[in-house]
């Protein structure tokens, strides 16, 4: 009841408790934020801030006008597949080892720019400019807030892993780039599904059976199928995605018909969605990695192109099989022997190598470039310069205690926003440790690095919590408003504060993510841990 003193009416401090009732509860319809101008304003900024980070000097440093590390596999195919008949098949690089999609994206750049360093990295820079806009979308989506959205992107382009992985030809920022739009699509099938259900909910049809309505063709999750098969055709690693993304699609069906009443909402996706999910998330992405494979299945030159009837023989029991396919199976078996074969038990070693134990807070990063001859510009007679393959440390030291968080959220809370971001990064990860003994290298993390944001994201955004919510006084309209409690205040001052460190941190590190001539003794003030030498 409002209190009078004198003029002045004031509301209660307390609102009156809800009231109960027996009826089935559904949640507040919520199929994505609202605010979609700011929403874009926000994006547009933070990649344009990305992409000037990523084009500045793109072009440097080079080996004497040459690609370097492993540039010197991907760009000098990327131009064969160009200039040549689409594929790879110049012995003097020997035997192919990764599917044909990530090259095939250098080689556009190199068709833009020509063979030169521009060339064989604009289209790395592209895709991680893209990654930061994809990042903030998915998790302004999740949060259902622009700002927790934007958190993220300044996180992401804050980050030295995918920094320096857009700034080189290599083949991982392509495959980080298409899981995490799979990802992305798979979150929006997962609002429009629940928006369908909702809507049938209310019309009554939710209870026409025990297994639910249908919901219709869901182009979303097609989308994510394209997408995963591009991530193949780039890496096989993407093989662990397929599955993880297949099993989260599930679970986000199941959680949407027990959310709706359907009445065996296990059944009901069974009925409704694992034959489709299997479609689109299996059928599809093998259709796309088959497709990637064009130019080869068309050329007369490509590696083991005409395997059957020389490598294999024409008989057995898998004559029925085209013999391009065949030919296809022969050439990935030889590519996966040459991965599995590249083990320490065998004597591979490599200086930089690292397990992924250290890659959560990348404590092994990767020497790509060191110049220490004929430098100049540090202001004395020695100068040396560098690019490291490292994680902005602000950012990944925080890993395990933000993990440890996440894991409590998606498990004990049941915050299914958490539990998807988990997924991704189990995927992107865990599977390592079951070929411990093969050479392995920092720059793996990559597919890595957008989940480990998404995840600080999410948490910062649990720092800030939600503004308190005042009701008017009576006679007044509009909604209730919303005013900062000191605890908001302080979450917000945080959060402003570690972003500003690891920005601060990411500056820090710029020396030698871009190869800026500095002197020894910075260069070593540089190296912070033991593990960095």
């Amino acid at each position: 009841m409002t209190q009078v003193t004198g003029q002045r009416a004031t509301a209660p401090s307390v609102p009156p408790p809800a009231r109960s009732s027996p009826a089935p509860q559904r949640p507040v319809p919520d199929f994505g934020p609202v605010d979609t101008a700011r929403g874009w304003i926000v994006t547009g900024v933070l990649t344009l801030i990305a992409a000037l980070t990523r084009f500045i000097y793109l072009g440097y440093p080079t080996d004497a006008g040459t690609p370097v590390f492993d540039e010197k596999h991907y760009a000098p195919q990327a131009w064969q597949m160009l200039t040549g008949n689409g594929v790879e098949d110049n012995p003097g690089y020997g035997l192919v080892v990764h599917p044909p999609v990530g090259k095939q994206l250098i080689a556009i750049g190199e068709a833009i720019f020509g063979y030169n360093a521009w060339g064989w990295r604009f289209s790395a820079a592209v895709a991680g400019v893209l990654l930061v806009l994809l990042v903030i979308r998915i998790v302004r989506r999740m949060a259902r807030s622009t700002l927790v959205g934007a958190i993220a992107g300044l996180l992401l382009i804050a980050d030295g892993l995918t920094f320096v992985s857009s700034r080189i030809g290599m083949l991982d920022i392509f495959m980080a780039l298409f899981v995490v739009a799979a990802f992305g699509c798979l979150i929006v099938d997962r609002d429009e599904v629940r928006q369908r259900l909702a809507l049938a909910d209310f019309e009554g049809r939710a209870a026409f059976t025990a297994w639910g309505p249908r919901v219709g063709v869901r182009w979303w999750r097609f989308g994510a199928g394209v997408l995963l098969g591009l991530a193949c055709g780039t890496k096989w690693s993407s093989i662990y995605f397929v599955v993880v993304f297949g099993l989260l699609s599930v679970a986000f069906d199941v959680a949407a018909r027990h959310t709706y009443g359907v009445r065996r909402p296990w059944l009901g996706t069974l009925v409704r969605d694992v034959g489709p999910a299997l479609y689109a998330l299996v059928l599809i992405p093998l259709l796309v990695y088959l497709g990637s494979y064009a130019a080869w299945f068309a050329s007369e030159v490509g590696v083991y192109r005409w395997a059957v009837g020389n490598q294999v023989g024409t008989g057995g029991p898998f004559a029925f099989v085209p013999d391009a396919l065949r030919s296809l199976w022969y050439y990935s078996g030889e590519s996966l022997r040459f991965h599995s074969e590249l083990t320490n038990s065998a004597g591979n070693h490599h200086p930089w190598e690292s397990k992924p134990w250290t890659w959560p807070m990348g404590l092994r990063p990767m020497l790509y470039y060191y110049a220490d001859g004929g430098v100049t510009g540090c202001g004395q007679t020695q100068c040396v310069k560098a690019v490291m393959l490292v994680g902005t440390p602000a950012l990944w030291w925080i890993a395990f205690p933000a993990l440890a968080w996440m894991i409590w959220r998606g498990v004990v809370r049941r915050d299914w926003r958490y539990a998807a971001v988990l997924a991704g990064y189990g995927a992107a990860w865990l599977p390592w440790f079951l070929t411990l003994d093969r050479q392995m290298y920092y720059f793996y993390a990559v597919a890595l690095a957008p989940f480990l944001v998404m995840g600080v994201a999410l948490v910062l955004g649990d720092v800030l919590g939600p503004a308190r919510r005042l009701p008017l006084p009576r006679g007044v309209p509009g909604p209730a408003r919303a005013v900062p409690s000191e605890r908001h205040s302080l979450g917000l001052l945080a959060v402003c504060l570690y972003l500003g460190l690891v920005i601060a941190n990411f500056a820090w590190l710029w020396p030698i993510l871009t190869a800026l001539p500095i002197t020894p003794g910075n260069w070593h003030d540089h190296l912070w841990l033991p593990s960095w030498r």
